[in-house]
């Protein structure tokens, strides 16, 4: 069976391991992260996100329960008073109709994130805690296991886009280690804000440090390109994001970053199948076909695969052989590795 770094899905789990475990690079004491895979905004998406914590902070945070605040949730929460108060006197105006507030104070009550009361016919709202400033940064990594020239042609465009909106405080691109006197990543036509880590069996070297990008400042989001064809010129399209946008944004991302951790492929996948296994490697666990003999990714690994072969249903009753098959084992062990870190 290929190894799991010969697969991009692979390797993209392989960053995610090494990332939780030793971040970040070039030092000899990990700090404390929250890694996830595949989140980001509606227009751009990054393979791995890495976010640098403050520890005592992030234990403070988990009074808030697993689950993620969306952004609604975040308006309520962090504005919460400690005391009893009117909710249009303790939030903000949030640029939209009162009524989504109030939805959303009731999605905050039903999770104990705040407590609410009504007095007088009015919503009178008080916080649980503090809502903590558990995030330092936030780090885009993109993987590219083989990057070679038309590879970093269409990642340059990505790049520039990310280092103009300055969403992240650090992106950086990770690639497979060759061997090479000069690695072939080193010679690609990358930005030069944009890092470079080459991994190799659970280690990795930075080939280029990245320049820490501007996230208290307005960024830039380039919609559409100069252009020169034969109907003509097109000018360049843009527009700016304020640094309070940028902000929400990054709290959303770490949000969802804290809920879903990066093993949460499995919810996507089917490990109720009798093919489906996880192989360990010095990065932790992957998921593997036996039939296909390969890793597989999400998008292979579905019921409407030719070799999809549900466990039988003694295995998924009676609690065989502990609570459930090995399907229901698999996705116990990585549930309790995620919730563990988190």
């Amino acid at each position: 069976m290929p190894a799991p770094a010969d697969h991009e899905f692979g390797f993209e789990l392989r960053v995610c391991a090494w990332a939780e475990r030793r971040w970040p690079p070039d030092s000899e004491e990990p700090m404390s992260v929250v890694v996830a895979r595949q989140l980001g905004t509606e227009r751009r998406r990054w393979d791995t996100v890495v976010i640098e914590t403050d520890p005592e902070a992030l234990r403070r945070r988990a009074v808030f329960g697993s689950d993620r605040l969306d952004e609604d949730l975040l308006h309520v929460v962090r504005n919460a008073p400690p005391s009893w108060t009117f909710y249009r006197d303790a939030l903000p105006h949030p640029g939209y109709p009162w009524r989504y507030v109030r939805e959303a104070i009731h999605r905050a009550n039903d999770r104990g994130a705040v407590e609410t009361r009504k007095r007088a016919n009015r919503i009178e709202i008080r916080r649980i805690a503090p809502y903590p400033d558990w995030i330092e940064r936030v780090i885009a990594i993109e993987n590219k296991p083989d990057l070679d020239a038309s590879a970093a042609r269409a990642l340059r465009d990505q790049m520039e886009r990310d280092v103009a909106v300055s969403l992240a405080d650090e992106v950086w691109v990770a690639t497979r280690r060759t061997g090479d006197r000069v690695e072939p990543a080193l010679l690609e036509d990358l930005p030069i804000e944009v890092g470079i880590l080459a991994l190799d069996d659970g280690s990795a070297e930075v080939l280029w440090h990245p320049h820490s990008l501007a996230t208290d400042r307005p960024g830039t989001v380039v919609e559409e390109r100069a252009s020169t064809s034969e109907y003509g010129e097109r000018a360049a399209r843009f527009r700016y994001v304020d640094p309070t946008t940028k902000r929400t944004k990054r709290l959303a991302i770490a949000e969802r970053a804290y809920e879903r951790g990066w093993r949460s492929y499995v919810e996507t996948m089917r490990p109720d199948c009798r093919q489906f296994d996880l192989e360990r490697d010095q990065n932790g666990y992957v998921p593997v076909c036996r039939a296909k003999r390969a890793v597989q990714s999400a998008v292979e690994c579905r019921g409407s695969c030719s070799e999809f072969e549900p466990e039988p249903p003694a295995w998924r009753q009676r609690g065989w052989p502990i609570d459930g098959g090995p399907g229901t084992a698999i996705q116990r062990i990585l549930a309790d590795r995620r919730a563990r870190q988190r």
